[in-house]
């Protein structure tokens, strides 16, 4: 009888091990869904004398990109964006978070800037209001300014036509 109480609790926490194992850790969910996009100014990347704001994109649905010249994982997702900027489905913006100036600008001129524009978020407090956890990440915002969706990792194609773009169109649609 003594032995049963450890074992059951020992059963417990494998099955919780085992739940917590099968689940996708970049499936974050975010408490911004549904709200408006945190108020921001940044300068923009390509010309500090601009200023990104979400007032910038109201009107719009938009695809705001996290990313940073120092991202592996960025570097992989950038065809896919260059690729969707020459479709012209949905306007695409940068916050190039945590990184250097020269750096970014630098990135963008190697590899190709997919961005309509994109901000500068040096110390990264735009990135923490809007709960990213590391880069790169994606919000589909909508033409209200509502956060509407967040893809954690590198964007890929199956993820734009299966989930991305579906939302945009719909997003689209709505008066």
């Amino acid at each position: 009888m003594r032995f049963l109480i450890p074992l059951g609790v020992f059963l417990v926490m494998v099955i919780f091990l085992a739940i917590g194992l099968s689940l996708d850790p970049r499936n974050i969910p975010s408490p911004l869904i549904g709200k408006p996009t945190p108020t921001f100014h940044l300068p923009e990347v390509s010309d500090p004398s601009k200023t990104l704001t979400p007032e910038s994109f109201r009107g719009r649905v938009v695809l705001l990109n996290v990313w940073a010249s120092w991202c592996v994982s960025c570097r992989q997702e950038h065809p896919v964006l260059l690729d969707l900027a020459k479709r012209r489905e949905v306007p695409i913006l940068g916050l190039n978070y945590k990184d250097q100036l020269a750096a970014g600008r630098d990135w963008l001129s190697t590899f190709g800037n997919p961005y309509e524009a994109s901000g500068f978020d040096q110390d990264g407090r735009v990135g923490i209001d809007l709960g990213v956890y590391g880069v790169p990440e994606t919000f589909v915002i909508d033409k209200k300014g509502l956060i509407r969706m967040k893809h954690t990792g590198p964007v890929t194609p199956q993820a734009l036509e299966k989930e991305i773009l579906p939302l945009v169109l719909r997003l689209n649609q709505e008066p």
